[in-house]
């Protein structure tokens, strides 16, 4: 039977004051990360009392309980782009070249909050684009995203342990495609902006990635890989990306919305994607 762990995050652990698990008895199993990360004996149905985990909180440490599972049990990472995998949201930055980004990064936020419909809002958004040059999207990919801290460390742990990489987005095929070519992805999926002369249309093609699309895509690619439910990590930090952390063996909420957080059963909100690596042996 797999034994479970308290598994603490912080880039420099031993700095922290960790009197408030005193009671806890540390972990037989070393921990491969030793300059970050502290496992505690636990038991699946322990509950953190409020104030260990406000003081844990307090000090920006990542926590989580969780069975003692090597990361090479795991067969499929499902990540989310915007804001996940990457830092920012593609959508505003692309709309900042028209002079509407605030108009667009305020609709953004709310569909992330999970207050709007993400299918309207994202038809909403896109038609704002419309009469936009296609290399508005280049400058974009080349002059603004950046990669979220620890995403390229957590992608050459997936080569070294077998583990499938996906990206799913409710963003644009144009940044995921460079991005599964530029880091070697197993799987990339997002929406196709129309174009026409050169332009945006302010349309898309085909049918948009949504929810449900992300959580349809998790469900068919668990089966062809052959996976159980318990071998796929889900990583998102939007309202959209809900169903499909719920439906994986693990969903992260990455430094995402307060709706997310709550549906989550695990947390990223102080370190980065280094961290969903580092919650396993």
């Amino acid at each position: 039977m797999t034994g479970y762990h308290l598994v603490l995050q912080h880039p420099n652990i031993d700095g922290c004051d960790l009197s408030c698990l005193h009671a806890l008895r540390p972990s037989e199993i070393e921990s491969p990360f030793p300059d970050s990360v502290r496992r505690f004996a636990a038991n699946p149905g322990d509950i953190l009392a409020p104030k260990v985990a406000a003081a844990l909180d307090a000090q920006q440490i990542d926590y989580a309980l969780l069975p003692a599972l090597p990361f090479s049990a795991f067969g499929l990472i499902v990540s989310d782009m915007d804001s996940t995998l990457i830092t920012i949201e593609c959508v505003d930055e692309i709309a900042a070249e028209a002079g509407l980004k605030e108009q667009v990064a305020a609709i953004t936020e709310r569909s992330m909050r999970g207050e709007t419909d993400f299918k309207q809002s994202l038809h909403e958004r896109v038609g704002l684009l419309a009469g936009l040059p296609e290399t508005a999207l280049q400058k974009v990919y080349d002059e603004v995203l950046r990669l979220s801290p620890g995403a390229e460390y957590l992608l050459s742990e997936c080569r070294k342990h077998g583990v499938k990489f996906m990206l799913v987005s409710g963003g644009f095929t144009f940044f995921t495609d460079r991005l599964r070519e530029r880091l070697d992805l197993d799987y990339a999926f997002a929406n196709v902006l129309e174009t026409e002369n050169g332009r945006l249309t302010g349309r898309l093609k085909g049918r948009p990635v949504d929810a449900h699309a992300k959580l349809r895509l998790l469900r068919e690619y668990r089966a062809r890989l052959g996976l159980n439910p318990e071998q796929v990590i889900a990583v998102g930090d939007g309202a959209n990306d809900i169903p499909m952390l719920r439906e994986a063996g693990f969903g992260i909420a990455y430094h995402a919305k307060p709706k997310t957080r709550q549906a989550a059963r695990l947390h990223i909100n102080y370190n980065g994607l280094e961290a969903l690596r580092r919650w396993f042996l």
